[in-house]
């Protein structure tokens, strides 16, 4: 039975964040050499794809527990115990990323009110900002799946520990 790979929105969307910084700093490169000019967004995308991207690949990680960590201690755990360290492991990433979603949403909302606008192209800078809150609440979602999955004994095939 072949089974149809699940859709991960984040994983198309770090795979497209990649393609269009490499379209842009390519295109950027060749009118550089071409005529001694550069194109005036290709930083101030470039940077944000660079964010997004970051965000986007951290949401794959945590939904396939490839995030880096110290797995001495999982590995020489007995089984109940492995369960308070996945939860201590989970709550951690909540925290962090619920502060991060926390003030990212404040910052968006801000930026919205005062209409704040990028120093290179002069865009709303919310358009940027508001990424921020979105990936945050992505990797929390991934991050509570792979709790699921980890409490339930489920392991990703995908997935090669180096021990």
């Amino acid at each position: 039975m072949s089974r149809r790979p699940k859709f991960r929105p984040e994983a198309w969307l770090a795979s497209l964040a990649l393609i269009a910084i490499c379209l842009i700093s390519l295109g950027n490169v060749i009118v550089r050499y071409a005529t001694d000019a550069s194109f005036a967004f290709t930083e101030e995308f470039s940077v944000f794809f660079l964010v997004l991207l970051t965000f986007a690949g951290a949401a794959v990680a945590a939904r396939h527990n490839q995030h880096i960590r110290i797995e001495l201690v999982e590995h020489h755990l007995p089984k109940p115990m492995l369960k308070l360290v996945y939860l201590l492991q989970w709550m951690a990433g909540i925290i962090v990323m619920g502060i991060t979603l926390w003030y990212g949403a404040h910052f968006a909302l801000e930026e919205y009110q005062w209409e704040s606008l990028s120093p290179g192209l002069g865009l709303p800078n919310w358009i940027y900002v508001i990424w921020l809150p979105v990936m945050a609440l992505a990797i929390m979602v991934r991050t509570t799946q792979n709790l699921v999955d980890r409490l339930q004994g489920k392991q990703d095939g995908e997935v090669i520990h180096e021990s």
